[in-house]
């Protein structure tokens, strides 16, 4: 997958990454999105709603290559063409997970089948990353569907220069007679404003509520 090089001094963001890389700051959103007609569809469709959830994340992460910029495996800052969703899975017999990778797709039902496949493959096998080689270009995506949350904040403290979103999504929440998801986004504000947040968010919702346009 191409990495397109970033030309820092001529970046018009230099400043505002310059700042915050040298403080490392990063921070977390968490969004309640709607997806009472998701929930409603994906059931009828008889699909995994995990599956749905990866596949409309990994979405609006390649929409926009804020979400996509990083520094490669040789130190450069830049963006990935496209993200390939890297998820946990939960093996039920040893309560554990593996993270495994799938391929992203626009198309969903095609990305759906390879997702079985991979999870069928790869679960249970007792390891932590069981499908290598793992690309450099993958977005970090789980869900906690035990316990719905606020808040939700996880620390990479090895890697201080990891610049990708983190996306996390929690347990259902019956409110009002609609469903809607707890989705917490970590990520680091030398490349991501709040802006850049709610841009993420908003359209998270827009593809939870148009499903014709992709899932039907």
């Amino acid at each position: 997958m191409k990495f397109n090089k970033i030309d820092l001094e001529n970046w018009k963001r230099k400043e505002i990454f310059n700042h915050y890389l040298n403080q490392q700051t990063t921070f977390c959103i968490t969004t309640e999105i709607d997806i009472s007609e998701l929930h409603r569809v994906t059931k009828q469709k008889g699909y995994k709603f995990y599956p749905v959830f990866i596949f409309i994340v990994t979405s609006v992460v390649n929409s926009n290559k804020v979400f996509r910029t990083n520094f490669n495996s040789e130190g450069e800052l830049g963006y990935w063409d496209k993200l390939d969703p890297m998820y946990t899975v939960f093996d039920h017999k040893t309560e554990s997970f593996s993270g495994i990778w799938t391929h992203a797709k626009g198309n969903f039902k095609e990305f759906y089948d390879m997702y079985l496949s991979d999870v069928k493959t790869y679960t249970g096998t007792g390891k932590l990353f069981p499908k290598t080689p793992i690309p450099e270009n993958t977005v970090s995506i789980s869900m906690v569907p035990w316990t719905s949350f606020t808040g939700f904040n996880l620390n990479i403290n090895n890697n201080t220069n990891y610049l990708l979103p983190i996306i996390t999504g929690g347990k259902f929440i019956n409110k009002g007679g609609s469903i809607y998801l707890p989705i917490s986004m970590q990520v680091h504000h030398s490349v991501c404003d709040g802006y850049h947040a709610g841009i993420f968010m908003n359209s998270v919702q827009k593809l939870a509520e148009n499903t014709a346009d992709w899932l039907l």
